[in-house]
């Protein structure tokens, strides 16, 4: 029973060492070197203070502001300890009759028809409820909205729209965004507020 209890033994500890130790020591130390910001969280800072990251979103309610894709990470949303989406099927009715409550409070928010298309995002949830990004789309539709709460021209806002939209990665994959910190943060630095 040695001869076997030994090896085992030997071999656990072994592995616990390479995958456990030494392999995430040398994913983090290549990472560090060769991606440095990304590595340590993309976090933005203002002023020298940390505001977020360029990874997760963050909720933002006052009209002068983007708002982000709804989250159903957490009792609040935007939980990044409690990440996920909300597991209901198209079909559900609790997820019917929440888009359509969103549909129609973005709709007043925005000051769109009733006839006017609301992007996807703009009233479901993502799989994680923390994603940075809003598609071009729902930015459009809501420019109206900040650039009248700030006492801008639209077409100021719409060109920083423009400014701040992320392509599709490798020119194939996904569709492009906007970020929505990012945004916003370019707002502030605009000068009106």
């Amino acid at each position: 029973m040695r001869r076997q209890l030994m090896p085992a033994l030997l071999m656990t500890v072994c592995l616990t060492v390479l995958t456990g130790i030494l392999y995430p020591l040398a994913v983090w130390s290549a990472s560090s070197v060769l991606f440095s910001h990304k590595a340590s969280g993309s976090l933005i800072k203002v002023g020298g203070k940390v505001v977020g990251s360029s990874l997760l979103g963050q909720n933002f309610h006052d009209p002068k502001y983007f708002w982000p894709r709804p989250s159903a990470a957490g009792s609040d949303g935007y939980d990044g300890l409690s990440s996920g989406g909300t597991n209901l099927g198209p079909s559900n009715p609790k997820l019917i009759d929440a888009v359509k409550e969103r549909v129609a409070a973005y709709r007043a928010a925005n000051g769109l028809g009733p006839d006017t298309p609301v992007p996807v995002d703009a009233v479901t949830s993502s799989a994680s409820g923390l994603d940075p990004q809003i598609s071009v789309a729902n930015a459009r539709l809501q420019a109206k909205r900040v650039a009248a709460a700030r006492g801008l021209p639209a077409g100021d806002v719409l060109a920083l729209v423009g400014a701040h939209t992320q392509t599709r990665s490798l020119g194939i994959l996904g569709e492009d965004g906007v970020n929505v910190l990012a945004l916003n943060l370019a707002l502030d630095r605009s000068g009106r507020s």
